[in-house]
C-alpha cells in the first residue's frame, strides 16, 4: 500500500507543477515577447508529464519486487495508464497554450 501512496505522492508533484505552468502563463501572459511566458509554462508542464512517467516507471519497479502475502498491490497497467492520462491532459494543455490566443483584459 506505501507504494500506492507513493505513486500518488508522485502524480500530485506532478500535477502541481503543471499547476505552476499554467498559473505562470495566467499571471505573465501579456509579458513581450508573447513566446516567453508560454516557453516557461511549457518546461514547468513537460516537467509534470516527466514526473509522471517517472513515477509509473518507480511504481512498476516496486510492484515487480514485492510479494504480497494478503494485499494485492496496485497493477502495472494502471500506474502505466494513470500517468498517460495525466501526460496526455498535460501535453494537451501546453499545446493549448501555443494554439490558443487568449487575452483576458
Amino acid at each position: 500500500m506505501a507504494n500506492e501512496r507513493t505513486f500518488a505522492g508522485w502524480m500530485r508533484t506532478g500535477m502541481a507543477a503543471i499547476g505552476i505552468g499554467l498559473g505562470f502563463n495566467a499571471l505573465f501572459g501579456k509579458l513581450e515577447p508573447a513566446w516567453v511566458p508560454r516557453a516557461i509554462a511549457t518546461i514547468f508542464i513537460l516537467m509534470g508529464v516527466f514526473i509522471f512517467w517517472a513515477a509509473q516507471r518507480s511504481g512498476c519497479a516496486v510492484n515487480d519486487r514485492l510479494s504480497a502475502h494478503q494485499a494485492e498491490p496496485l497493477k502495472g497497467m494502471k500506474l502505466r495508464l494513470v500517468a498517460a492520462m495525466f501526460s496526455l491532459g498535460g501535453l494537451a494543455l501546453a499545446a493549448a497554450i501555443w494554439l490558443l490566443d487568449i487575452r483576458l483584459d
